[in-house]
């Protein structure tokens, strides 16, 4: 099981009027412990007017670098993105959890052709990707598409446009700004004819090894629902939710009784009664157990478990394959039980 551990605030800098990137220190001995492939985030854990906060934001500097920077966006007022945006200063420590996540490109030293279509926050960790990319062969090409209100709101607006001087023909961004037209933007949403232009007109000659996607749920859609019609591989598609539909709401209005829950966590069981119509993660906090997780909205992988006896259904998946499903893993900040008894192993997975 992962922990946490303290780091050093090295660097903030801004970004948008609403965005702060902040650059973490990392000892020595914690070089091995924060090795990091590109895509993956960090959970950081504070504590905020009283309440202890878990926030997951995605790395973007290279893991070449010997510090970790992540990009974090003002959305939460009086939350932990608001903290970092108005409070935090250089020199502050933080409680960090090591890196994790999914959403990952493996480093190859043959040449790649990646496509990325990125929206707001979501280009945190493409940023880290396409570093990567164009730095592990002189061969390999990147293509962005990336969405935002304007450029005076676009994350990482320099160090795209310094990409673009350095990789030279090998680096192509797209920008759309939604709410005003300017030089070198197109106008508007991304959409299916934004894709098109850029993969299918302007890089039509290209053949693309793998598709990036990170953003809304939206965006995630519609840039997946496009790229199948083209008919590009599931495969070749990797996606990031960096927000999704609330889940309460589509809780089963007719699960109802209690279950008797067994948890493992760190080599220790714990046991607790819940309402079926209850999520088993939200169940197990109550009780104090220092169970893994993090964003709490199906959007990350903190909080994955096993299923080692009974069932338990989750109402929203976007990140587990059907073979792990079948395997028993679940999302426990999706799933409830829909049995009288549960047992779920963390350490299992």
């Amino acid at each position: 099981m992962a922990h946490f551990h303290p780091l050093t605030v090295k660097q903030i800098k801004s970004l948008t009027p609403s965005s702060v990137a902040i650059t973490f220190s990392i000892p020595k001995d914690l070089l091995q412990t924060f090795y990091f492939v590109p895509g993956q985030y960090i959970t950081i854990k504070k504590e905020v007017k009283g309440k202890e906060l878990r926030r997951a934001y995605s790395i973007s500097s290279s893991p070449k670098s010997d510090s970790i920077t992540i990009g974090v966006k003002k959305i939460d007022g009086g939350g932990f993105s608001d903290y970092a945006n108005t409070k935090l200063k250089e020199g502050d420590i933080l409680e960090v959890m090591p890196p994790e996540g999914r959403f990952v490109f493996n480093t190859s030293s043959s040449a790649k052709n990646i496509a990325a279509i990125a929206a707001g926050s979501g280009i945190t960790p493409i940023m880290s990707i396409a570093k990567t990319v164009l730095d592990s062969n002189a061969d390999s090409k990147f293509v962005l598409v990336y969405g935002n209100k304007s450029y005076k709101e676009t994350m990482f607006y320099t160090d795209l446009m310094k990409l673009q001087l350095e990789y030279a023909n090998r680096f192509f961004v797209y920008f759309t700004n939604s709410q005003t037209k300017e030089e070198n933007s197109l106008f508007g949403r991304i959409d299916v004819s934004t894709i098109n232009y850029a993969l299918k007109n302007k890089h039509k000659d290209v053949s693309f090894d793998g598709y990036y996607l990170c953003g809304p749920e939206s965006l995630i859609t519609l840039a997946s629902n496009t790229l199948e019609e083209n008919d590009v591989p599931k495969d070749k598609i990797h996606f990031e939710l960096f927000t999704t539909t609330e889940i309460k709401e589509e809780l089963p209005v007719t699960a109802n009784g209690k279950t008797q829950i067994s948890v493992v966590v760190d080599d220790e069981e714990f046991s607790l009664s819940m309402d079926k119509s209850e999520i088993v993660l939200d169940a197990v906090l109550k009780e104090n157990i220092d169970a893994p997780y993090s964003c709490q909205g199906g959007v990350c992988s903190s909080c994955i478990a096993r299923v080692t006896e009974g069932k338990a259904e989750m109402v929203k998946n976007q990140i587990l394959t059907d073979g792990e499903i079948e395997e028993g893993l679940i999302l426990t900040c999706q799933a409830h039980p829909t049995t009288p008894t549960l047992k779920i192993d963390f350490d299992d997975v």
